[in-house]
């Protein structure tokens, strides 16, 4: 994808994009990158990876996007690379134990997702989504015997999560040495003058540039994003950690998770997800809504912002049943005379997805029929055709009894 164009001068194109970044290496290494692409009249070729470790993207990617998209609307060319043969091997980045690899069908499944998503955030005419796969599955062993031979064990060490594993005694496992150097070459492959990342996600870039320039290539240069915390206010935003906003989740689910983030995180959500300010004189509970509609209206639209909102204050507010609770069958065979034990009620009718975590909800007085709690796995529980069983705190489902 050549394009030969004019640029905004490269110190005015710098200043703009090195804003909210939280590491830039080396220092002063874009600018350098900027002026040979405004010398030749051609776009830098950046660089951003995701492994489709889970179905969707959440607004933690949307942080690392939304520079992607800066680069862009400055006329560079954006390499969105799915890693869908470094997901099999399981990235240890912040890890404290072995991450599972993922099955080629789950990779498969899981890609297909971000293909549609990115486009929430990307420019299509500038984004090329590629897969490592592509070139990493040609790979042969003594093509990857060669590449490791440009890294020491002691610099793979250097990593914190891994030298924490080895002190306290961890397994790790020698497939996860070889993450980050497949990481790297997938840099060398795309020839990349910039990598965006986020902050736990430097050693491995570093690795790239000493792939890259092993390789005969000018090294990319890195530029790192904070990371963003997840709706717990303690761990990187992450689907495995139960703790993540889908930028494809149902409008109204996506509004209360917001609303549900800590205070102290509300100014820090302004500035990676809307690069805005706070108002400092509005209050917690007024700006958390104020935001809430903001996110959900930039991936969603105004209406199903507005929605969101309507929906949240009826539920939480006035303590109403939201109309659009959806409906679910009873099966006959599953209940006498009207009554049915609680743990079965939850699994018939998909309130939750196992026998454990019905059990699990039921405990920790998550689930409600008609209002009244039932904690009580084996409580014998009257049911009605319209019943409203409550799951959580924001699931409604209206009970059909079948005839």
């Amino acid at each position: 994808m050549e394009i030969k164009m004019e640029f905004l001068p490269p110190r005015v194109q710098a200043e703009s994009l090195l804003k909210g970044i939280a590491d830039e290496v080396p220092r002063a290494g874009l600018l350098e990158k900027l002026e040979l692409s405004h010398k030749e009249g051609r776009p830098l070729l950046v660089k951003y990876g995701a492994d489709p470790s889970a179905p969707h993207l959440h607004l933690g990617h949307t942080v690392t996007m939304r520079k992607l998209r800066q680069f862009q609307d400055f006329g560079h060319i954006v390499y969105f690379l799915i890693g869908d043969f470094t997901a099999m091997i399981g990235d240890p980045s912040g890890r404290s134990a072995t991450r599972p690899a993922l099955t080629r069908d789950e990779v498969i499944a899981n890609s297909k997702t971000y293909e549609e998503q990115v486009w929430k955030v990307l420019d299509k005419n500038r984004t090329k989504i590629v897969f490592n796969s592509s070139w990493c599955s040609q790979l042969k062993f003594d093509e990857v015997i060669r590449l490791t031979s440009g890294y020491t064990v002691a610099r793979i060490l250097e990593r914190d999560d891994f030298m924490k594993r080895y002190k306290e005694g961890k397994p790790i496992g020698l497939h996860e040495f070889l993450y980050p150097i497949v990481q790297g070459y997938d840099s060398v492959v795309l020839k990349a003058d910039v990598e965006i990342c986020g902050t736990d996600q430097i050693f491995n870039c570093h690795v790239a540039r000493a792939l890259q320039e092993s390789a005969g290539q000018k090294p990319e240069v890195i530029m790192a994003l904070p990371l963003l915390e997840g709706t717990d206010g303690v761990n990187k935003m992450s689907k495995s950690m139960g703790n993540s906003i889908g930028i494809s989740e149902a409008p109204g689910e996506a509004y209360g998770k917001i609303l549900s983030i800590p205070d102290t995180l509300t100014e820090k959500y302004f500035s990676l997800l809307l690069g805005e300010s706070m108002d400092p004189e509005i209050s917690p509970r007024d700006a958390k809504h104020l935001l809430a509609r903001r996110i959900i209206a930039k991936y969603h639209g105004e209406e199903a912002a507005s929605e969101a909102a309507s929906r949240f204050e009826k539920m939480f507010v006035r303590h109403e049943i939201p109309d659009d609770a959806p409906e679910v069958i009873v099966p006959a065979d599953s209940f006498k005379d009207g009554r049915i034990w609680a743990l079965k009620l939850l699994t018939v009718t998909g309130a939750a997805p196992s026998r454990g975590e019905a059990e699990r909800l039921l405990m920790q007085g998550a689930v409600e029929l008609d209002g009244a709690r039932i904690s009580d796995p084996r409580a014998d529980l009257i049911i009605k055709d319209g019943a409203v069983l409550k799951v959580g705190k924001r699931r409604y489902l209206r009970l059909r009894l079948a005839k």
